[in-house]
């Protein structure tokens, strides 16, 4: 098993994480980065129109091996109504 980080981005705020956890694989590290990017939008919801949460995953050397992001775009439609 090896140790893996995930330091996450909310587009104002690095956060880095300093204990990591143990998973079998690239593959299992790439499905927590998977999960956490949902929770990282919901608790920082953007305060404009535009916001990228991101996910880097280090491994035990510190080297970055999977970058996951998320993008939320709000858009207001046109208003179509003749005044």
């Amino acid at each position: 098993m090896a140790r893996y980080f995930f330091d996450t981005y909310d587009g104002s705020r690095l956060i880095s994480d300093a204990e990591g956890i143990e998973l079998e694989s690239l593959d299992m590290a790439r499905i927590e980065a998977q999960k956490a990017l949902p929770d990282l939008a919901r608790d920082a919801l953007p305060d404009g129109d535009h916001k990228s949460f991101i996910v880097s995953v280090r491994d035990d050397a510190g080297q970055v091996v999977l970058r996951a992001a998320l993008t939320l775009i709000v858009e207001t439609a046109p208003d179509n109504r003749s005044a």
